[in-house]
């Protein structure tokens, strides 16, 4: 039970943005196990799991010597509105227009966002390609990507 506990853990954290042990706890129980926060503690201690600054005063809980940054979807936002002019697709890829100078900050928010369906970027001057898997994912990550920039408030 406990190596399927901190297996779950582990999955948890590189999915979601966890900051507390109750959040992680809350988190466990959603999701089927009954833990107290001493358990958390202990599991977190044994996977060595450490804490990583994000935007904002904010942090989670991600595995020791991880060395992605993660960034906030607000991040992202921001980016969108002061840089993206268009999007476009085929199959499983994605182009983003920026003004000039504009896509390699974009792209890398994007990447530093870490959302599981893409699998990288490639940024230049005022393009970024975007390369989604599985290719049906693309319509999920274009309607995110219009979402941000129909944010522009």
């Amino acid at each position: 039970m406990k190596n399927l506990r901190q297996h779950k853990i582990l999955d948890i954290i590189k999915n979601e943005i966890i900051a507390t042990q109750k959040d992680l706890a809350e988190a466990l129980r959603q999701n089927g196990f009954s833990v107290t926060q001493a358990t958390v503690s202990r599991d977190i201690k044994e996977l060595g799991l450490t804490k990583m600054s994000l935007d904002g005063n904010l942090s989670r809980y991600t595995l020791a010597g991880e060395k992605r940054t993660y960034r906030s979807e607000e991040h992202l936002k921001r980016l969108f509105r002061d840089s993206v002019v268009g999007l476009d697709f085929s199959e499983n890829l994605i182009v983003i227009k920026t003004h000039p100078g504009g896509a390699q900050a974009v792209a890398l928010a994007i990447d530093q966002v870490g959302w599981k369906e893409i699998i990288g970027t490639v940024g230049g001057d005022d393009t970024i390609l975007v390369i989604v898997k599985p290719k049906r994912e693309t319509g999920v990550v274009l309607k995110r990507f219009e979402d941000l920039s129909l944010n522009r408030g």
